[in-house]
């Protein structure tokens, strides 16, 4: 996978941030939009036939051979205008035939991720875009033949390459938190924390998108990190913001004090949520189409910070009208931190070692512990020193 660019986070433009709601660890806060447009809706498509779920196989540049794999509960179906007039939001039931879809082994095969159905509707699927760049990233292994890399690394990369996530349903309480919580009129999507840790932004283009997809949210996929938070821990503390009695006098000075305490809780709130709306990510477009881009995105791998992969449907202005992320654990930063550093020096395990600042037989010890000593010869990892860390 490569990036076209790099810029700042996510931003919130043309959305505000409303006043949280806390059920157990479990906070989300609502986004509204400031004005809504009629040109881009959002809905579902349901895989028709005896079999609910499908398989997307999709082969990419690097290794073009190599299938990727995933669980899919449902796709979204969208739709646009390019003259800005009102588009009618509705969902889609397409048979096997219609979906291109084949019947391997009992199982469903979706070829692309992303596939234009007909003239102003695109079909793609949610999450499984930017989890795919992320799997995909690197996954062609060494292009040059170091002989520490073992005849698999070199023949077939990354091959295979798994990661872990949870399903909403399992994330303790945000189940009963998305039944139980108000939605606004004009909401169009989420801040999802759990313990006060952004598990997930969800954006929409249309409040009535975000209705009908509201429990969506227990169907998304979440990371180790939140999972656990979940279970570790049973609330979170009340988030309040003081308007002070003494600086009022009439109604102006109301208004004033509300929207100075309006301005706090958004500027906290936006801290809080500063690794996607704050933080360089860097960009790849999927598809253009109109006024807007479908992009993917990923945070820089910063070990040592919060980390996040997702994609979004930007309007030409900058305006964010689609948005779905995905927190990375700890060690899915360290294992893609290692991939990129590697790639980086064309796999040299000396270069890439002196730029991590460790010697070679440490570089080589972090490579198994990651999960990644199948690329290595066995021989290299038995000569390691037994003092290596």
């Amino acid at each position: 996978m490569k990036f076209d660019e790099t810029s700042q986070g996510l931003g919130l433009r043309g959305l505000q941030i409303a006043p949280a709601q806390a059920f157990g660890a479990v906070r989300l806060v609502p986004l509204l939009k400031e004005h809504v447009r009629e040109d881009l809706r959002l809905g579902t498509l349901e895989f028709k036939g005896r079999r609910p779920h499908a398989v997307g196989v999709r082969g990419h540049a690097d290794a073009p051979t190599v299938a990727y794999c995933s669980y899919i509960p449902h796709a979204y179906v969208l739709r646009w205008s390019s003259d800005g007039t009102a588009v009618a939001a509705r969902g889609a039931a397409l048979t096997d035939k219609q979906l291109g879809l084949r019947d391997l082994g009992g199982v469903r095969v979706l070829h692309r991720m992303v596939r234009q159905e007909e003239p102003g509707a695109l079909r793609f699927l949610p999450l499984h875009l930017s989890l795919e760049g992320f799997l995909s990233l690197h996954f062609g292994g060494p292009d040059v033949a170091w002989s520490e890399y073992s005849r698999q690394a070199l023949s077939h990369g990354l091959s295979p390459r798994r990661e872990r996530a949870a399903l909403g349903s399992h994330v303790h309480g945000l189940e009963d938190a998305v039944r139980m919580f108000e939605i606004h009129e004009r909401q169009v999507g989420a801040l999802v924390f759990v313990a006060d840790a952004l598990a997930a932004m969800v954006v929409f283009p249309h409040p009535d998108d975000y209705r009908a997809l509201h429990r969506s949210l227990v169907r998304d996929f979440f990371g180790e990190l939140v999972y656990q938070y979940a279970i570790l821990y049973d609330d979170v503390p009340a988030h309040r913001v003081a308007v002070r009695e003494a600086e009022i006098a009439d109604l102006a000075g109301l208004r004033a004090a509300v929207a100075r305490a309006r301005a706090d809780w958004t500027a906290f709130t936006a801290g809080m949520a500063a690794g996607v709306l704050r933080e360089p990510l860097r960009w790849q477009t999927v598809h253009r189409t109109g006024p807007f881009r479908l992009r993917r995105f990923m945070s820089a791998l910063r070990p040592d910070e919060d980390n996040h992969l997702g994609e979004a449907i930007l309007r030409d202005g900058g305006e964010l009208e689609y948005c779905k992320t995905f927190r990375l654990s700890a060690a899915q930063v360290r294992r893609a931190f290692l991939l990129e550093k590697l790639a980086q020096h064309h796999w040299d395990l000396a270069r890439t070692a002196e730029a991590l600042g460790v010697e070679v037989p440490a570089l080589l010890v972090r490579l198994r512990n990651a999960g990644f000593g199948y690329l290595l010869k066995e021989h290299v990892l038995k000569n390691l020193p037994p003092g290596a860390v």
